[in-house]
């Protein structure tokens, strides 16, 4: 009788079963670890434990509001320079899980690594609009592969670093099936489809621990509102898809441009992060928003969306932000951020075209669910992992099937007005 798989074959399968369930779990602990650094150092540099940077920032005196991330970028900054000037580099290692993935056995140089990390953290918490989850899952790969190195064969390194890449994503936004497809669709190129077995078994088990240590099972965020679809609720969230097709493109070129602003000042790290953070400061002053990666002001908007007078200011002044904040350099991550442009976006179009007045509240928090979706899929070029992460971060499945066209159509649009998604048009690698 022919036999489908040999004793090998069922070997090396339940192996790589048992270490991505291992690697979900050191992934899971990673993220939890940067999470907990973060409360220490907001409590020790800001002197609250919120969870909130915004509501850190609105409790702080004017001029300490101008000033720490001014500071936090300095240090930061500082960090990276002296490493590079003293510190003894790789040539032939990768410092993030993008970079690995295009090396030829995925290899990291692991302190160059935790030094970057590190000025991510510092940055952060100091209030820089840049996206947190982009260190938690880049400390979730090392995690994992510092492990996996030690115990697998040189042949699978680059597997074990995309199941740390999904279970650093399902630890960090809730979504394990999303952070699975973003391995499929972003990374695709480097990984055979066979390989995504073990890509989700580890984004499973690290969404499993991140459950069991947060205390609950609840999405990332809560969103309250029960939308009963009909044909003009489709047609407006394909409108939607169509104008995030058309700013995805602007938002990758904005930030291209703001990081060549800052290269012809040909300034040092250390004074360049602290140029950024200044720039933050100033815009902190006129709305304390723009301080942090954007996620309470998101869940702020979709519990009550605020007028088009609030939201125009908090928009131009958060998307300012983000664009000094990446284009200084500031280590981390747009993927966060992303989602506040796109639910601006999205509130900005219904209360503009008139639509406010359409069922009020639940039209703005449909709309503006559609817009992160969509514009996330116009910059990452992922119109799949775009539309299930929205569902599972907020638990509106309902919405699939609306969020799907307009995450193809944005991201079709985009392809053919901007060749290169976010990822590869900077080459970060950073969520």
């Amino acid at each position: 009788m022919y036999r489908l798989y040999t004793y090998h074959d069922v070997q090396v399968m339940f192996r790589r079963l048992l270490f991505a369930v291992l690697t979900g779990i050191l992934a899971a602990l990673a993220v939890a670890l940067f999470r907990h650094a973060m409360v220490a150092l907001e409590m020790l540099f800001l002197g609250t434990n919120s969870d909130s940077l915004v509501n850190a920032a609105q409790l702080l005196p004017w001029w300490r509001r101008l000033l720490t991330p001014a500071l936090g970028g300095l240090a930061a900054g500082t960090l990276l320079w002296l490493w590079q000037r003293y510190g003894v580099v790789s040539p032939h290692a990768a410092t993030d899980y993008m970079e690995a993935l295009d090396t030829r056995h995925g290899c990291f140089d692991t302190p160059a690594s935790l030094v970057k990390s590190l000025a991510s953290l510092l940055v952060v918490v100091t209030g820089s609009a840049i996206g947190r989850e982009g260190a938690m899952i880049l400390l979730a790969v090392l995690a994992t592969s510092l492990f996996t190195r030690r115990f697998t064969p040189q042949t699978e390194w680059k597997l074990w670093v995309a199941c740390g890449v999904a279970a650093g994503m399902a630890s960090a936004y809730h979504a394990p099936l999303a952070g699975s497809l973003f391995v499929a669709e972003i990374l695709f190129g480097t990984l055979m489809l066979a390989s995504l077995g073990p890509v989700i078994i580890s984004a499973v088990s690290a969404q499993f621990l991140t459950n069991l240590l947060n205390g609950n099972t609840a999405p990332l965020y809560h969103v309250v509102f029960q939308p009963n679809l009909t044909v003009m609720h489709y047609c407006l969230m394909l409108t939607t898809g169509l104008l995030a097709g058309l700013c995805g493109p602007l938002f990758i070129w904005l930030m291209s441009y703001s990081h060549h602003c800052f290269v012809k000042l040909k300034l040092s790290p250390p004074w360049q992060l602290a140029l950024g953070g200044l720039i933050v400061g100033v815009l902190s002053l006129i709305t304390p928003a723009v301080w942090g990666n954007g996620y309470s002001v998101v869940q702020s908007y979709l519990l009550s969306p605020p007028p088009f007078s609030v939201i125009i200011l908090v928009f131009a002044c958060k998307l300012l932000a983000v664009l000094v904040s990446s284009g200084s350099g500031a280590p981390g991550g747009v993927f966060t951020p992303t989602l506040f442009v796109g639910l601006a976006m999205g509130i900005l179009f219904t209360s503009f075209s008139g639509l406010w007045l359409v069922s009020a509240q639940g039209m703005a928090i449909m709309i503006g669910l559609t817009g992160m979706a969509a514009f996330l899929a116009s910059t990452t070029h992922a119109p799949i992992m775009s539309t299930l992460i929205i569902c599972e971060m907020t638990g509106q499945y309902v919405l699939l099937p609306g969020l799907l066209i307009a995450c193809v159509l944005a991201s079709v649009l985009s392809c053919m007005l901007c060749r290169d998604s976010i990822y590869h048009h900077d080459a970060a690698g950073n969520d």
